[in-house]
């Protein structure tokens, strides 16, 4: 049986490579000849995406910003794109536009919007139909595996536009709870709150692609997606404190600026190694985050100012709320003990979930 499953794998960063490989890997686990979309946001393809970056800019400020960015986006290219050569299953033929998934309609048995943010309008700026299966035939089933809107509410123009693809669905299962009410509220019912593919994926898995240690003194590892100053000088202090090398995980090569010594955006398995080795994590990340919790490691997660549900939703469901810096003061937080017995508990139950909603899905 071949199940066909789309996400945004393409968008370049850890936590969308990583949630597709363990997506791919779960559904193998079940016998499944499983296929990647290589589908391409138009803003994502190579030719767009330093337009994507500048768009706002203009004059010196965007002639500087063009110099800066190349190197980061060959980088990007050479991580991410490598990673997915290597793990996923991708269809030949790129996807980027609904024409494309007319005119050649990937054949399976069974359909699947995988997970990542695919629901979130803002972030894919706007609805894209594909990624709600628009395109898969109505006599086969359907289903979303741990799908996010990013938001907690829906406005009413958006309700009517995505209401008529999810009542096509057979089965939907969400990231977040906030999921499942706003599905109940636009009347698709009996949908499933079950955990990111990154967690479905027990420590075990993940310390199969553990690299040898980069950093040989005891560190805090900054890994950071947002720009907060106060969370910068936070860690610097708490580094020094503690009598930690302070390491910064950079995304993008203008980050060397910032506190910490630099790693440049390390390849996908040396991601998972630095939050493996390290002392100290703190982040404002879901998905780093959701690795933090799933290594064992001792860490501090802070709230972007945008899409901080997704961290919330997490620490509620593993009883790690405390874990939330909300006082740039509080320096004790990472001496405080954290029962992973209790959470790994928890993780085995909700994988448990899983396990139950894919028998269902594949049925």
């Amino acid at each position: 049986m071949k199940v066909s499953i789309i996400t945004l794998q393409a968008v370049k960063n850890y936590g969308s490579v990583l949630q597709a490989f363990a997506t791919q890997e779960k559904f193998k686990e079940y016998g499944l000849d499983v296929e990647i979309v290589n589908f391409v946001r138009k803003d994502c393809l190579k030719q767009n995406l330093m337009k994507t970056w500048i768009q706002k800019d203009n004059g010196i400020k965007r002639f500087l910003k063009i110099i800066l960015l190349y190197p980061t986006l060959k980088r990007w290219e050479r991580v991410f794109g490598g990673f997915l050569d290597k793990y996923l299953n991708l269809t030949k033929k790129i996807y980027t536009t609904e024409k494309d998934f007319i005119d050649s309609t990937p054949e399976a048995d069974i359909y699947c919007t995988g997970s990542d943010q695919v629901w979130n309008t803002g972030w894919n700026k706007g609805i894209v139909p594909p990624l709600y299966l628009s395109y898969a035939p109505d006599n086969k089933k359907k289903i979303a595996f741990a799908a996010s809107f990013g938001n907690e509410k829906l406005d009413k123009l958006e309700i009517k536009q995505i209401q008529k693809y999810l009542k096509r669905y057979d089965l939907i299962s969400v990231r977040e709870n906030s999921a499942v009410k706003i599905l109940d509220e636009i009347g698709i019912k009996n949908s499933k709150n079950i955990l990111d593919p990154t967690l479905i994926m027990d420590k075990n898995f993940w310390l199969k692609y553990i690299k040898n240690r980069m950093i040989k003194k005891d560190y805090l590892l900054i890994y950071q997606l947002n720009s907060n100053k106060n969370f910068d000088d936070y860690a610097k202090k708490l580094a020094k404190q503690k009598g930690l090398k302070l390491i910064r995980l950079c995304t993008r090569y203008d980050q060397i600026l910032e506190n910490g010594y630099p790693i440049l955006i390390p390849s996908v398995e040396k991601f998972i190694s630095l939050f493996y080795y390290a002392s100290l994590v703190i982040t404002d990340s879901f998905h780093g985050t959701a690795f933090s919790i799933n290594l064992n490691r001792n860490f501090i997660s802070i709230y972007p100012s945008q899409y901080g549900g997704r961290i919330e939703g997490i620490l509620d469901l593993v009883g790690l709320q405390k874990r939330h810096l909300t006082n740039y003061s509080d320096f004790n937080m990472a001496d405080k003990n954290i029962d992973y017995f209790k959470v790994n508990d928890i993780l085995l139950k909700e994988r448990m979930k899983v396990n139950n909603f894919l028998k269902l899905a594949i049925s």
